[in-house]
């Protein structure tokens, strides 16, 4: 399996070749809970998130993406903010590539796919996220937290 490794200010990470955009949601319920993924190519905790592609808004790569790891429909509700750090570099050992981060956080809500408790109905892995490199989970708590306050 290919595997992604994340490097954050390690003076022997490999030299970054690419810079992709990307987009990440934190989508919250009505428990005020937040929506959190378990990658399986590194089993690091992640929000849902993903590239944009031709032809989409942004805002159109946010519920997408959350749809296909999670089959949690969502509403884009606002802007977290926008992260880059030169010093955090991704090696994808797939095909070489060493992508700078540069990540575009949305705000958002659930919407179908979810129960009132936050669940989704099969216990967090909808059937379309088999195969997928993330698995749903959920983190109860971390409603409204920014990086100021961690």
């Amino acid at each position: 399996m290919s595997r992604r490794i994340d490097y954050h200010h390690d003076p022997d990470a490999p030299a970054a070749n690419s810079i992709v955009p990307s987009v990440n949601v934190a989508v919250t319920n009505e428990a005020a809970e937040i929506l959190l993924i378990r990658r399986s190519d590194n089993d690091n905790w992640a929000l849902p998130g993903g590239g944009v592609d031709l032809g989409e808004s942004l805002a159109e790569a946010a519920v997408r993406e959350t749809l296909e790891e999670n089959g949690i429909e969502c509403e884009v509700t606002g802007l977290s903010g926008i992260y880059t750090d030169p010093h955090h570099v991704i090696l994808y050992t797939s095909n070489g590539e060493v992508r700078q981060e540069f990540s575009i956080v949305l705000t958002a809500r659930a919407g179908q796919g979810v129960d009132g408790g936050g669940h989704h109905p099969d216990g967090g892995v909808p059937p379309s996220a088999a195969g997928c490199s993330r698995r749903a989970s959920r983190v109860p708590g971390l409603l409204g937290l920014t990086p100021a306050e961690h």
